[in-house]
């Protein structure tokens, strides 16, 4: 633990103070659903009703289609506005039944990586089971969008097993990491991966989960995370990750936060030692660069 630290081990690209990272979740069209042989639907259930029942929660299927819908198109036209490319951390399966936001994410040049084969928990697998799935993701992403993932984010857990895995398929950074705001290395099997670590505190499902942040509250805590880790990145490495699902941020009283976060970045990346916005897979890859793997 260091308490006071000394010069920077590496820069961010132009002397940037901070490198953000726009993570957009498209997890809908891949959540539990006895049409595709679930024994229940959704249990995470974001109307307020956890069904356990071999019964359709039609309204909560609505809730996943409206962020296809129309979450989607109003979160595209901003990144498009402002200029921003983001990484979607996309269900394998949400991604073959969008394909026209498929087509556009491609089009506009965004990253695509790995949020699993479907919005599904991978903890309860075995090893066998694991891999297959974490192939069947990555080829599938890679049919969608002409390039195999870099990245992978479970949802919420994880295997002892999930970056030996993820290795093994040539994945090159991993996400499931809360422990620091800069990438580190993991080398526990003797190869190599990126830990690239994500933030939940400003996730926008913090507008949804009780007790919830209202928009302007939400802003009002991701532009404070960003004006700090900005400053304290004069002498620290800092990363910054926002964290969006279609269905949440889409929403026609959210969305106008989210364009007035993207203008306040995009302002201070204008301005001298301002963010480097970027992918995930370009925060992985310049750190790689500049930090060499220990034991090679």
């Amino acid at each position: 633990m260091q308490f006071q630290k000394g010069k920077k081990a590496y820069e961010w690209p132009g002397g940037a103070h901070l490198a953000l990272s726009i993570v957009v979740n498209v997890e809908e069209g891949a959540e539990a659903n006895i049409l595709d042989g679930d024994k229940h639907p959704e249990p995470v259930d974001e109307m307020g009703i956890a069904l356990r029942h071999a019964i359709r929660n039609y309204g909560n299927e609505s809730n996943y289609r409206y962020g296809i819908a129309r979450g989607a198109p109003r979160v595209m036209r901003l990144l498009e506005q402002y200029g921003i490319r983001a990484t979607f951390t996309a269900c394998a399966q949400a991604l073959e039944r969008a394909p026209q936001l498929a087509a556009e994410i491609v089009r506009q040049g965004h990253e695509v990586t790995s949020h699993g084969w479907r919005w599904a928990h991978q903890f309860r697998m075995s090893e066998d089971e694991e891999r297959a799935y974490i192939r069947r993701a990555a080829d599938s992403i890679e049919k969608t969008t002409g390039k195999r993932p870099q990245g992978w984010l479970s949802r919420y857990l994880f295997t002892p097993n999930t970056r030996r895995l993820l290795k093994e398929e040539g994945f090159t950074y991993h996400m499931d990491d809360y422990g620091d705001d800069e990438p580190s290395w993991d080398t526990e099997d003797g190869k190599p991966i990126v830990v690239l670590p994500y933030q939940v505190d400003n996730n926008d499902m913090k507008m949804w989960s009780a007790p919830a942040h209202t928009p302007a509250q939400w802003l009002e805590y991701a532009i404070d995370n960003f004006e700090w880790s900005l400053r304290e990145g004069a002498h620290e490495v800092n990363m910054m990750s926002i964290g969006l699902h279609l269905r949440i941020i889409g929403r026609p009283g959210r969305i106008g936060y989210l364009e007035r976060f993207l203008a306040h970045v995009k302002e201070r990346s204008q301005q001298p030692h301002g963010p480097w916005i970027a992918t995930r897979e370009e925060i992985a890859r310049h750190f790689a660069q500049c930090v060499p793997c220990p034991g090679r």
